[in-house]
């Protein structure tokens, strides 16, 4: 069997932002004018740091709940979700410097997407629930988990890769929320929640609830 490749630690949606400034700056530095290339430079660097996405170890554990971003728990409530039912939502909120790429929480079954566009308020704040967001339901084995990317302030666009029909492993990567953002995980109430506010989790690692 062929030896498979080593991947690139970026998000693919990244290159542009990557490239196209760094090619300017390169281009610059050739002409000799060096300030003009800083800004240029700067902007690849930070993009690069930005769409990094750093292979991760995902843990085997019996039903367990993987946090599906990286970033800061910042609400944990009971709440009412039209796909899983009685549920509670676990808010996850991304800074600019956490990594954005978006993993599947369990195994299972895409059921459906729903995109709803809206305003922008900045993600942190509750009212950030109405912003523009994208819902992707996943029937598992044994029990049904909504995953809502919310875009922030500052995340103008929200990428997802799945569709229904599409299959997933626990911690694979579907998607991601570029320059700050927030993700909500709604499971079935009754999960052993395993986090607390404040926790910094990681996503695909990070066991935040167990199914019971």
């Amino acid at each position: 069997m062929e030896p498979r490749r080593p991947r690139l630690p970026v998000a693919r949606e990244g290159w542009p932002f990557i490239l196209v400034p760094g090619a300017i700056a390169a281009g610059l530095l050739l002409a000799g004018r060096r300030g003009l290339a800083a800004p240029f430079a700067a902007a690849s660097l930070a993009s690069l740091g930005f769409f990094r996405d750093p292979e991760r170890v995902i843990p085997d554990v019996a039903n367990g709940i993987l946090a599906p971003a990286d970033g800061k728990v910042t609400d944990i409530a009971d709440t009412l979700e039209p796909f899983v039912g009685p549920s509670v939502r676990v808010t996850i909120f991304l800074s600019p410097l956490d990594v954005h790429v978006n993993r599947a929480p369990i195994a299972g079954l895409v059921a459906g997407t729903t995109y709803t566009p809206g305003r922008i308020v900045p993600a942190y704040r509750p009212e950030a629930a109405d912003n523009e967001r994208c819902a992707i339901n996943i029937q598992g084995d044994t029990a049904r988990v909504t995953v809502t990317q919310i875009a922030g302030i500052a995340a103008r666009r929200i990428v997802c890769r799945v569709a229904a029909g599409d299959k997933l492993v626990a911690g694979e990567r579907f998607g991601m929320i570029r320059f700050g953002s927030r993700t909500d995980c709604f499971v079935p109430r009754g999960t052993d929640i395993r986090v607390r506010l404040g926790d910094r989790v990681t996503a695909g690692q990070t066991v935040i609830g167990i199914l019971r």
